[in-house]
C-alpha cells in the first residue's frame, strides 16, 4: 500500500505497517485510490476532513444563485388598465432579477380566442423588451398559453 500524508515518509508499506504509522500519530488511515497499483492511502484526521468538506459545500451553496420564477396571469380579454397594472408588476419582477412566467388562462369556451391570448403575450414581450428577453415564445399547453422571460444583463 502506498502511503501519503503530512508527517509521513511517502512510500510503499505493508498494510499492517501503514495502520501502525496512523495509530502512532493518532490519526486515521483513509484509502484514497483503491484501483491504483499499489492502492493509495492517506494518514489524516477523517472527522476533520469531513467537517472541512461540509464547510466548503456550504460556502459553495451560499454563493449559488437561486432562480426565482414569478407568475403573471391574464385572461384572453384582459382590459387595458389591468394589462398596465400587471405589466408594471412584471417590470418590477424582471428588475429584481427574477424570471417571469406570463400566461393566459382560457376558461370554458374562451379557448376560441387563442389569437387574442397570443397577441396579449407578444405585446407584453414587446413592452418589456428593454428590461427582459423572451426565453420561450407563447406556447399553448392545454387551457393555458405560456411565455417565459428572463431579465437582461445590465452593464
Amino acid at each position: 500500500m502506498r502511503l501519503v500524508g503530512e508527517n509521513v515518509e511517502i512510500g510503499v508499506y505493508p498494510i499492517k505497517r501503514a495502520l501502525e504509522i496512523a495509530e502512532e500519530q493518532e490519526l486515521d488511515l483513509v484509502e484514497i485510490s483503491p484501483n491504483a497499483e499499489p492502492p493509495v492511502a492517506k494518514v489524516m484526521d477523517y472527522k476533520k476532513f469531513l467537517y472541512e468538506q461540509k464547510k466548503r459545500e456550504k460556502v459553495l451553496k451560499a454563493k449559488a444563485t437561486k432562480v426565482v420564477v414569478k407568475e403573471i396571469r391574464f385572461g384572453p380579454q384582459t382590459d387595458d388598465h389591468d394589462y398596465e397594472f400587471k405589466k408594471k408588476n412584471a417590470e418590477k419582477f424582471l428588475k429584481d432579477g427574477a424570471k417571469l412566467k406570463a400566461f393566459v388562462f382560457f376558461k370554458g369556451r374562451s379557448i376560441v380566442f387563442k389569437d387574442q391570448g397570443q397577441i396579449l403575450l407578444l405585446r407584453l414581450a414587446q413592452d418589456l423588451e428593454e428590461i427582459g428577453k423572451v426565453e420561450q415564445m407563447p406556447k399553448l399547453e392545454g387551457k393555458r398559453m405560456t411565455m417565459f422571460m428572463s431579465p437582461r444583463k445590465t452593464k
